[in-house]
């Protein structure tokens, strides 16, 4: 969440900045209301507080002076102090009730752009920043046929068995489709722990609902997650269980230091983790339908930093190049470009986005989304460090896909498949696949 100084500070520049991410600036004077409201009721407990001590001790005086003449007077005061505590009590109440309507909605209020940042509405306004080592689309003698019918035709993808099984969007890799989920896996753990530098995790893929609640997904995305629950006995109403299954990596990677507090020294902190994610994708109903472009369950190897205000743009540099050495690993054409205002996340501060060429289906697919998260992530987990200067500070958080199977997936099969309908194994592959190319059957 942003810091509550910094809205009371500068409500207009908070109503300017989520303006560009297309949230309401009402939020921010529905906030302010409410905290004058609150410091309203802080004033008045103070002052009550106050004339209760000052009743307190002439009753006390009173009482010591041992005088009959005195009684009434006590009794008097004594009602004004019970007076007192009725109207604390009832002030407690609604500065409580009050905190709660203005933590529900910092909640809503989505993170500012970083200045950097091109102001846009949608995909159409990203920025192009480079393209990978090959710069080039592979040049292709044939009709490229698209991963649904390689996939097919590979004995590799079935559509229809993942229907069955659990519905639309949830795909079967078998045989050498599976083998090549479980090679990039590999793949991409090794190279980021051994070249790059990071601590691999293998942890829950069921998640709390303060977690989610402290990366950003909650309460903003709550129709896109699927949460667990059960119905009574007789199947009837339904009730949630406060636990959800993971989205992305980055929420039970970045909340394993929920409430933790750290030093500098420990810093920066480089984890790593493969998880299956489950998405509804609730507003993208409609689009691609075909193949596996978006679907419900996909994996995905995630890279996740805690470092400190000082160096969290050189780790969103850093991070965007281990995605990059990915892709650059298995030869495929792939551009980087700069999300406008628009396309960023809710908790975003900057994002990139990597997308891989299909040739198959003609177009770039994102295979993977860097963001900085500055300290939003972490004021709502309570992720802070004891600096060099004694203080304590909120770190600074980031991640990005390094990165997401499904469209890699695509893009390999359909950049590496041959004329005669093989798909040939990019060589960084080969040692895990213990093969150099998957044949029609």
């Amino acid at each position: 969440m942003l810091d509550r100084k910094r809205i009371l500070n500068d409500p207009d520049g908070v109503k300017a900045g989520i303006a560009k991410k297309g949230a309401d600036p009402n939020l921010i004077d529905k906030y302010l209301t409410f905290e004058n409201w609150r410091r309203e009721y802080v004033d008045e407990e103070g002052r009550l507080n106050a004339e209760k001590k000052r009743h307190s001790k002439n009753i006390n005086h009173f009482m010591k002076a041992n005088n009959p003449a005195l009684a009434q007077d006590i009794e008097n005061i004594k009602a004004k102090v019970e007076k007192i505590k009725d109207r604390l009590a009832e002030l407690s109440g609604m500065r409580r009730e009050t905190d709660e309507f203005l933590s529900e909605i910092a909640l809503k209020i989505p993170n500012i752009p970083h200045e950097s940042v091109p102001v846009g509405e949608g995909e159409d306004d990203n920025v192009f920043l480079r393209f990978g080592k090959v710069e080039e689309k592979p040049a292709l003698d044939f009709e490229p046929k698209p991963h649904w019918e390689l996939g097919e035709s590979l004995g590799i993808l079935d559509l229809p068995a993942g229907a069955r099984i659990a519905g639309s969007g949830f795909p079967v890799f078998k045989g050498l489709g599976a083998r090549l989920v479980r090679a990039l896996m590999s793949y991409m753990i090794d190279m980021h722990t051994r070249q790059h530098g990071h601590t691999e995790i293998w942890g829950p893929c069921v998640v709390n609902t303060d977690s989610m609640t402290g990366t950003g997904q909650l309460p903003k995305f709550v129709e896109d997650m699927y949460q667990l629950g059960k119905t009574d006995s007789e199947g009837g109403d339904w009730s949630g269980d406060g636990l959800w299954l993971a989205p992305t990596a980055e929420v039970p990677v970045t909340n394993m230091l929920r409430g933790v507090n750290l030093v500098e020294d420990d810093l920066p902190i480089r984890y790593v983790a493969y998880t299956p994610n489950f998405r509804r994708e609730a507003g993208a109903a409609g689009k691609d339908t075909r193949g596996i472009i978006r679907i419900h369950q996909f994996d995905k190897v995630e890279l996740v930093h805690f470092t400190t205000p000082e160096k969290s743009y050189e780790h969103l540099e850093e991070i965007t190049k281990c995605a990059e050495a990915v892709l650059d690993g298995l030869g495929l054409h792939y551009r980087v470009r700069l999300l406008c205002t628009g396309d960023m996340t809710f908790a975003g501060v900057k994002t990139y986005d990597i997308e891989a060429w299909a040739p198959g289906v003609d177009r770039y697919l994102e295979v993977s989304s860097i963001t900085n998260f500055e300290d939003f992530q972490a004021r709502r987990t309570g992720i802070r460090y004891r600096g060099k200067d004694g203080k304590m500070h909120f770190a600074h958080t980031l991640n990005g896909s390094g990165v997401a199977f499904p469209r890699l997936i695509i893009a390999l099969l359909e950049t590496c498949q041959q004329k005669d309908g093989s798909v040939k194994i990019p060589e960084k592959l080969i040692s895990y696949m213990g093969v150099e190319r998957i044949n029609a059957i």
